[in-house]
């Protein structure tokens, strides 16, 4: 049974929602972002009262589309602060997302239990040293250097690729996440946190969505769709304005078989959620 900080994910459990704690001004979605002590601590006990078993705390936004790389230490200073306010307020687990061994070793240092990081390890190589070191619960998304077809299939072998890095850093299977990466395939980016692809990035985007249990194996899936691109480009809405987009396709990734569902919006989507598991049962 997969544990994730200690909560059973996938499987008969319930389907789990992570919160997200967004605290890097260069983001995408502007009313994501909490930066003040009283920000973070009144956002934490809303999510935490509305319904999430996770908190995730982002210090750099790595929307494919802006440039937004800060340095480590901005970043781990960003990350820190935030996790000192939850753990003062709240006994929630929480996620750091992060890509970069360092933020990662600071976090985890600092009592932290889940690292998300959106390359699957591959990013910077020392990130196999830290894990190996520290054993957290992971979420590994789907990612490449290289220009891959969009497809499941190649989703599911980039997932692969980074389960084994996984195990020879001597992380059990069952600590272990996959998420398909929605919103980070594209032709063409600023920044280096993106998968190139030839083909439509919305088209995959759906793809993925609608072929999650092909791609999900063995291990639970995390599905992260909250005010993503695919959904502006199909309504034509800008960020502030995907909330009813946002819940339509997290509780069809979770009849299609998402076992957590990451969020900005975790009220509306915990009635979402709700809904989608009476169905699909």
């Amino acid at each position: 049974m997969t544990r994730i900080a200690k909560v059973s994910v996938g499987g008969k459990n319930p389907v789990r929602i992570m919160g997200i704690l967004n605290t890097s001004p260069e983001s995408f979605y502007k009313k994501s972002i909490r930066t003040t002590k009283t920000q973070i601590r009144n956002s934490i006990k809303e999510m935490e009262n509305d319904g999430a078993d996770f908190i995730d705390v982002g210090g750099m936004s790595t929307a494919p589309y802006l440039s937004t790389i800060v340095s480590e230490k901005t970043e781990s200073k960003r990350i820190l602060e935030a996790v000192k306010i939850i753990q003062d307020v709240s006994n929630i687990p929480i996620s750091v997302d992060t890509c970069r061994a360092k933020p990662a070793k600071d976090a985890l240092e600092h009592g932290v239990e889940i690292i998300n990081d959106i390359s699957g390890l591959k990013y910077d190589e020392k990130m196999k040293d830290v894990v190996s070191d520290f054993s957290p619960s992971l979420i590994l998304c789907a990612f490449s250097s290289k220009t891959v077809t969009g497809n499941p299939m190649s989703t599911k072998k980039l997932l692969q690729e980074s389960l084994k890095i996984a195990k020879k850093s001597h992380v059990s299977s069952e600590k272990i996440v996959l998420d398909p990466s929605i919103g980070f395939f594209r032709k063409k980016g600023n920044g280096p946190f993106f998968t190139k692809i030839k083909s439509d990035w919305v088209k995959r985007d759906l793809t993925v969505i609608q072929n999650l249990n092909s791609i999900k194996g063995n291990y639970p899936i995390l599905v992260s769709v909250s005010n993503k691109s695919f959904l502006g480009e199909i309504l034509q809405k800008d960020p502030s304005d995907r909330l009813l987009g946002s819940v339509a396709a997290e509780a069809i990734s979770v009849i299609n078989g998402a076992d957590i569902i990451r969020t900005h919006n975790v009220n509306a989507t915990k009635d979402a959620v709700t809904i989608a598991s009476n169905l699909k049962k």
